[in-house]
C-alpha cells in the first residue's frame, strides 16, 4: 500500500542514523559559544509580518517571495521567521536587555523560506546564529569572526575562505547608491531582468547579480570604497589589523554585500568550493541602525548566521569524522532470573557510566538471535547473562567488532572500570 501521506516539500525529517551528527555539531557551537562568554536566547518561530518587512526590507526577495505568511483569527499578518536577528533585537527590545548594554547572545533553530529545496537548501532550515550589541569598534567585529573561525575549525572543517568588504555608513552608502544608479542606468538594456527591476529600489543587490553578463558590466562601475570617509576606511582597516593579528587570513571582495537591507559598514562571508553553487558557508555583519529601526535607541551591533545542513553537508563532502549514535553496548539475557537481573545491572551501570550508550535486549528469544541483533545495533561488546552468571554474579563480555572475536566472564564489581574505555 502506497503511504498515504508525505513529508511537506522542503521540510525534511532527520533520522536516527543522522541525528548523532546534529547533536555533536550543536555540543560543538555551545562549547564555542560559551568560551567567548555569549549567552543563548531562545526565539519563537512565528512574529508579525511587519517586523521582518521593516528589518528585512519589503523589496529584498525574502519579504516579496519566500516568507511563510498568513492571517490568523484575529486579523494579524503573521509570518514565521525567515532569520533569527530581527526577532533577536524584538526581543531584546521587549526585555530591555539592549538600552546602554552590551550583551553577547547567541541562538539556534529552524527558520522557513519558501524557496527551490536543493542540497543544503531546505523550506525548514536550521541555523546557529550570534549577536553582539552596545559594541562599536573594530575590535568585536574581530572577535565575532575569530569565534566563526574557531567554530568551523572545531567542526573539523577546511579550505574555507573568508572574505570581507565594508558597506560603510548609511550616509555613504547613500552617496555611493546615487553614483551607482547613475552608472547602471547607462547600461541598464545590459542587466539581467532581476538586476533591471532593482536598480532602483534596491541597486546594491545588483552587484551580488549571479549573471556573468551583469557582473562583467560591473568590472567598470563605481566602488564603495572611494566614497569612505576617514571613520569608515578607520574602521575596516583595524578589522583588517585585528583578524591579521591572529592569523585569520581574509581577502577584500569589493563587490560583496548582504541579502539583507540592515546590513551596514562590516560584511563578510566565508565560502568553500567543495559544494558547487552553494559555496556560502557562514555570513553576517554590522547592522548598527536596525535596533533603532525598530524602536530602540541607537545601538551598535554585529553578528553572523549559518545553516546547520550546509554544515554538515560540508562535513560529509570533507569526509570529517563524525561519530556515529549506535549502543556502544548490548545487553543480553536467557531465562527469567537473568532478564531482571539484567534490567538491574544495566540501571547501575547507567547511573556509573551516564555517558555509555547501552541497550537492554527486549522480547526474548534465542541468544543467537539475540546476538544478531547486537551486531545490527553497531555495539562494540555484548554482555550475556544466563541463570549460571546471575549465580556467580558475573557477566560473559563478548567482542563485536574485534578482527578475532574474544570472550571473557568478569564479576559485576569490575564491569564499571571494563566499560569506562568504551
Amino acid at each position: 500500500m502506497a503511504n498515504l501521506f508525505q513529508s511537506v516539500r522542503g521540510f525534511n525529517d532527520v533520522l536516527p542514523a543522522n541525528s548523532s551528527a546534529w547533536q555533536q555539531l550543536q555540543r560543538t557551537a555551545e562549547q564555542v559559544f560559551a568560551a567567548y562568554g555569549y549567552g543563548e536566547i531562545r526565539l519563537p518561530m512565528l512574529e508579525h509580518t511587519a517586523l521582518f518587512k521593516r528589518s528585512i526590507g519589503e523589496v529584498t526577495d525574502i519579504v516579496e517571495k519566500e516568507m511563510f505568511t498568513f492571517t490568523d483569527r484575529e486579523g494579524d499578518s503573521l509570518s514565521l521567521r525567515p532569520e533569527g536577528t530581527a526577532s533577536c533585537v524584538r526581543a531584546g527590545l521587549e526585555h530591555g536587555l539592549l538600552h546602554n548594554q552590551q550583551q553577547r547572545l547567541w541562538y539556534a533553530g529552524p527558520m522557513f523560506r519558501h524557496e527551490r529545496p536543493q542540497a543544503g537548501r531546505y523550506r525548514q532550515f536550521h541555523q546557529l546564529g550570534v549577536e553582539a550589541y552596545g559594541m562599536a569598534g573594530p575590535d568585536i567585529d574581530v572577535e565575532v569572526i575569530a569565534l566563526s573561525a574557531r567554530l568551523l575549525k572545531r567542526l573539523g572543517l577546511r579550505e574555507l575562505r573568508l572574505e570581507l568588504n565594508s558597506l560603510g555608513s548609511a550616509a555613504v552608502r547613500a552617496q555611493y547608491r546615487a553614483a551607482l544608479i547613475e552608472f547602471l542606468q547607462r547600461h541598464e538594456s545590459s542587466l539581467d531582468a532581476d538586476s533591471q527591476r532593482r536598480l532602483h529600489s534596491n541597486p546594491l543587490r545588483v552587484l551580488d547579480s549571479k549573471s556573468p553578463q551583469t557582473q562583467a558590466l560591473l568590472a567598470e562601475a563605481p566602488l564603495l570604497r572611494d566614497c569612505f570617509g576617514d571613520a569608515e576606511r578607520a574602521h575596516f582597516e583595524g578589522l583588517q589589523q585585528g583578524l591579521a593579528d591572529l592569523g585569520i587570513e581574509a581577502c577584500v571582495n569589493p563587490r560583496l554585500v548582504r541579502g539583507l537591507d540592515y546590513y551596514t559598514s562590516t560584511v563578510f562571508e566565508w565560502t568553500t568550493t567543495a559544494l558547487g553553487a552553494q559555496g556560502t558557508v557562514l555570513a553576517g555583519g554590522r547592522y548598527d541602525g536596525l535596533v533603532e529601526q525598530l524602536g530602540g535607541s541607537a545601538t551598535p551591533a554585529v553578528g553572523w548566521a549559518c545553516g546547520v545542513e550546509r554544515l554538515l553537508l560540508l562535513q560529509q563532502a570533507q569526509n570529517v569524522p563524525v561519530p556515529g549514535g549506535e549502543a556502544q553496548v548490548y545487553c543480553c539475557w536467557l531465562g527469567e532470573a537473568a532478564q531482571r537481573s539484567a534490567s538491574q545491572l544495566v540501571e547501575r551501570l547507567r547511573d556509573a557510566l551516564p555517558q555509555l550508550r547501552i541497550v537492554l535486549h527486549a522480547g526474548g528469544g534465542k541468544l543467537a538471535a539475540q546476538l544478531k541483533r547486537a551486531d545490527r545495533s553497531g555495539a562494540q561488546l555484548a554482555l550475556i547473562l544466563g541463570d549460571a552468571e546471575v549465580a556467580a554474579q558475573s557477566v560473559q563480555v563478548k567482542s563485536l567488532r574485534a578482527s578475532e572475536a574474544t570472550q571473557e566472564i568478569l564479576p559485576w564489581s569490575e564491569l564499571d572500570q571494563r566499560l569506562a574505555g568504551l
